[in-house]
């Protein structure tokens, strides 16, 4: 039982730490952001992996089965929406009382932002297909690694947050600033770019 844990968690911390969509918006807005804005993003951001969680247990490979191009569908939603999300990131006033009212990060975003993420959709359907924990039954083993799965991906999500706090500090002019964000909206894009071309992953 030991072993088949340990398993899991180094699992699900290369899958979902790994840079990517998620990471890199958390990072980008401890970055450009108020603390207080990043953990209602970051609150966000794990509602929706409950979600992600339920929908890939219990729908998503049932769905894929029969509709082929329900994943397409999501990647393309997810692409315009990161890309979206980065444009804000990237064009916010530095060091100004309006930044906050262009992009808003706060619960709501992060919800959606993780709902329409691929990378996921697909790093979960691995973990629950490749890493299950022993349990009593089926129910009682998919939520012990639900459960499991959920804390790691909170520390992961949380350290890209706080990363983006540290490397804020680095960045004290509006030059450094803007470089910084783009540099983090870039990223967000790539990342999104990547994880819909590994669609074979599903």
């Amino acid at each position: 039982m030991l072993e088949a844990i340990i398993t899991l968690i180094t699992a699900t911390a290369l899958l979902l730490g790994s840079p990517g969509p998620a990471p890199m918006a958390l990072a980008a807005v401890g970055a450009a952001y108020p603390l207080q804005q990043g953990v209602k993003f970051l609150a966000g951001i794990l509602a929706g992996l409950i979600w992600v969680m339920l929908f890939a247990a219990f729908i998503l490979n049932g769905l894929i089965s029969i509709h082929p191009y329900l994943l397409s569908t999501m990647q393309v939603l997810a692409a315009l929406y990161i890309i979206w999300v980065a444009y804000k990131i990237a064009t916010a006033p530095i060091n100004s009382s309006n930044a906050e009212t262009l992009m808003e990060p706060g619960f709501w975003q992060g919800f959606v932002f993780n709902l329409i993420n691929p990378k996921a959709y697909a790093a979960f359907v691995a973990l629950f297909s490749s890493f299950m924990l022993p349990g009593e039954d089926s129910l009682h083993a998919l939520l012990t690694t639900a459960a499991c799965c959920f804390v790691v991906a909170t520390l992961v999500d949380g350290l890209w947050l706080i990363a983006g706090r540290l490397l804020r500090t680095l960045f004290t002019t509006p030059k450094q600033g803007r470089y910084l964000r783009v540099l983090f909206a870039v990223l967000m894009v790539l990342a999104v770019l990547v994880a819909a071309s590994k669609s074979a992953f599903y």
